[in-house]
């Protein structure tokens, strides 16, 4: 499937390739789903609406299924496993940890371990734009939070990349 689709292209696609398209985006299939039966989208303003608007409806088993296909930050292993799929759309997200030095992908890995092992879930935050230091310092500052807590802002941090991949998907 080609990574940049106009819309009246999505909308034409069978529901099955349509799925893989999204896929692609978010993993959770009950947010799939739903955007796949939302068609046909006529703007990408639409689409992004709708998008949030699936999102804020899943329920924690969904927002884990969309958290596990993500690679921890910077864990150069999983980013090569788990972004096969997405590996276009994804590209560019984690690209400042290739420039960190050994003591902060160090630390990122460590911080990652801690959080994985309290929350149950990998630390999933939007790295767009973002350098390893900021990634470090958004997981120590976070790492305290309730699992909880930590739902809610991975949750939204999901929303965030979503929209961005989207946003390239459908880039006219």
């Amino acid at each position: 499937m080609s990574v940049a689709l106009t819309l009246q292209q999505f909308n034409a696609l069978s529901e099955a390739d349509a799925a893989d398209v999204l896929r692609q985006c978010c993993a959770a299939e009950a947010w799939i789903k739903a955007m796949v039966a939302s068609r046909p989208y006529d703007t990408l303003s639409a689409v992004l609406q709708q998008a949030d608007k699936h999102w804020a409806t899943m329920d924690v088993a969904n927002l884990l299924e969309a958290f596990s296909a993500h690679p921890q930050i910077g864990n150069v292993d999983t980013l090569r496993a788990k972004y096969a799929n997405t590996k276009v759309l994804a590209s560019g997200e984690q690209s400042a940890v290739s420039d960190a030095d050994e003591t902060t992908l160090q630390a990122l890995a460590t911080g990652n371990q801690d959080y994985l092992e309290k929350n149950g879930f990998i630390f999933i935050v939007c790295a767009t734009g973002k350098s390893a230091g900021e990634m470090l310092a958004l997981l120590q500052e976070r790492l305290p939070n309730s699992r909880a807590q930590e739902l809610i802002n991975a949750a939204e941090e999901q929303r965030k990349i979503t929209a961005l991949r989207l946003q390239k998907l459908f880039q006219a």
